[in-house]
């Protein structure tokens, strides 16, 4: 019975993580499809571009929501937690969050097509479900890397790394386990493993900018073409 459990926090959590809160957003506020916009992602950021900064905020708030739900309900549905599920369940959820089955579809050659988004705002969720504080940490602190560096890929891919050293930290101190570190390091081989073709476009330059970036990347198009 308790086995039968496990399965269904984890199941619950992907499916709560894939639900493609970007794309609903979107398409209640304007009737477009967020995945046919610049990236295609059905994130946070993807949204903010195809719908507004609101929407994008909106859309924000609900990834985050999923990812301190899926904890909650490892550490609610089922009686003594063991360690991994508790690790596990949020882990889930970005991956149902970047592999949504809600938006599975077939390309112009008939092929299968699965998509998602990047998994920066789950993992804020999930650390901030492991530990509630750590959502008025990496909030502002990866809103200060998003608009400073100009790139939603690097803000995302920060997430991870900032939750493990502030884990780090109060594992030393004795405030938490260890064994935090193991979602840390899981959520960010998630992300990395999204986030690919923009980590390539980051090495040749050619990375979409967010905010100030991309006004400069347009008036830099804009003088090209003059």
């Amino acid at each position: 019975m308790q086995y039968a459990l496990y399965i269904v926090v984890l199941l619950l959590s992907y499916l709560i993580g894939a639900i493609p809160m970007g794309y609903i957003m979107v398409k209640l506020t304007t009737g477009q499809d967020v995945r046919r916009i610049q990236s295609g992602r059905t994130g946070a950021t993807n949204a903010m571009r195809a719908a507004g900064f609101w929407v994008g905020l909106a859309t924000s708030l609900a990834d985050v929501g999923k990812g301190m739900l899926s904890v909650w309900l490892a550490r609610n549905l089922v009686s003594l937690t063991p360690w991994w599920l508790e690790v596990l369940a949020p882990v889930v959820v970005i991956f149902g969050h970047n592999y949504s089955i809600f938006t599975l579809s077939r390309d112009e050659q008939g092929r299968l097509r699965i998509g998602g988004g990047a998994g920066g705002a789950p993992s804020v969720g999930g650390a901030a479900g492991l530990w509630w504080p750590m959502l008025f940490i990496l909030v502002p602190l990866g809103a200060l890397i998003l608009f400073g560096v100009g790139y939603a890929s690097v803000a995302t891919m920060s997430v991870p790394l900032l939750a493990a050293l502030i884990f780090a930290w109060r594992a030393y101190l004795g405030l938490s386990p260890w064994y935090y570190l193991w979602y840390c390091f899981l959520a960010e081989i998630l992300i990395l493993w999204a986030l690919r073709p923009n980590i390539r476009r980051l090495m040749n330059g050619t990375e979409r900018g967010v905010g100030w970036r991309a006004k400069r990347q347009k008036a830099r198009q804009a003088q090209q073409q003059d």
